[in-house]
């Protein structure tokens, strides 16, 4: 019985430290991320989004591209230390930086980094992914192949840092070493008691693949400083996403 104890015993470090190397980090070894995305937390390993690795957004159309990006920057918002910096890298950028105040990010906070090819970028996102210094790395890309997407998650793995993978029209949609795969479109807004102009920022969530998790699709809406999911048999009203 002794030793089938010490099996089990075995068998749960491994899983646990398989977990921590893929982002699951146990609330006890590292900062907990509070990021209020409720239902969509619960599709990942003991309840919690995953930080400390990389993520990839697959984006097909403009409309998609600009949704990807909002959500990116809700997400930098809620994992971005206190005084904390990230990156932003990209071939053609498609932020517009004054905007990533509506999701609670300071612009000068974020060092934007601009260069003209594929092969400079993946280098530069992989070595940034390697400062600890940063709480973030967001790069934006058309291709990467599963060697190259293996560097960036072995970079994460030592400096815990999180890394949001934008693929903007990518050739093909094939495997990586991400730990989850995210697709973004723009879903209408709705006006709050008929008041003129544009609605809170809202956005239909694929979550297509997560890494012994559960994928899944949401509507989510995003209001200053927090996530909240839309009511479909209620049209303009809303739900406070709660964590777990």
């Amino acid at each position: 019985m002794k030793q089938l104890a010490n099996k089990s015993e075995l068998v749960t470090k491994l899983r646990r430290d398989i977990l921590e190397r893929q982002g699951y980090h146990s609330s006890t070894r590292h900062r907990k991320v509070e990021m209020g995305l409720g239902q969509i937390e619960k599709s990942f390993p003991n309840g919690v989004f995953p930080v400390g690795c990389v993520h990839e957004l697959i984006s097909h159309s403009s409309e998609q591209v600009a949704a990807a990006s909002g959500f990116m920057a809700a997400v930098l918002g809620k994992i971005t230390r206190p005084g904390g910096m990230s990156v932003w890298i990209s071939t053609a950028r498609t932020v517009f930086a004054p905007g990533l105040k509506c999701f609670g990010v300071d612009p000068d906070r974020v060092i934007f980094i601009d260069v003209r090819n594929h092969k400079d970028l993946l280098w530069i996102t992989e070595q940034c992914l390697k400062c600890q210094a940063l709480s973030a790395v967001v790069t934006e890309l058309k291709d990467i192949g599963l060697t190259e997407s293996r560097r960036l998650q072995l970079a994460v793995e030592q400096s815990r840092v999180t890394g949001l993978m934008h693929r903007i029209n990518p050739s093909v949609v094939s495997s990586t070493a991400a730990a989850a795969r995210w697709r973004i479109t723009p879903v209408a807004s709705t006006l709050c008691d008929g008041m003129p102009g544009v609605g809170f920022f809202r956005w239909h969530v694929e979550l297509l693949k997560v890494r012994n998790g559960e994928p899944g699709s949401w509507d989510i809406q995003w209001m200053p400083g927090h996530f909240t999911q839309n009511t479909a048999a209620q049209p303009g009203k809303e739900t406070l996403l709660k964590a777990g």
